[in-house]
């Protein structure tokens, strides 16, 4: 479950790591500004608030938009659906399941 502490620390890791391993890019079009760090699977689907690094992705703002529709109403072009974002960090939901419920 974890502290607020520990959600406030995996929260920093979770941001810091998806810019790093992304190159402080979106994934999309290379973007370098106002960049935002979207969670492939809602936070509240996963233990710990979903903050693994294999749970994020680095977006610019329009294709962070692009990307929420999913979220919001459960359907969305197939380059932003969650299955394709896994692909894009070569992982899968089995794996960020596992990653999330390990964070300490």
């Amino acid at each position: 479950m974890g502290t607020k502490q520990d959600h406030k620390r995996w929260r920093q890791e979770f941001n810091e790591g998806c810019l790093e391993r992304d190159g402080h890019k979106c994934v999309f079009c290379d973007e370098t500004k106002d960049l935002d760090v979207h969670h492939i699977v809602d936070r509240d689907e996963l233990p710990n608030g979903g903050y693994a690094i294999s749970n994020g992705i680095t977006l610019c703002g329009e294709h962070h938009l692009l990307c929420e529709e999913y979220h919001k109403n459960g359907v969305c072009e197939n380059i932003y659906h969650p299955l394709a974002l896994f692909s894009k960090n070569n992982t899968t939901f089995v794996e960020v399941y596992l990653d999330c419920k390990s964070l300490r």
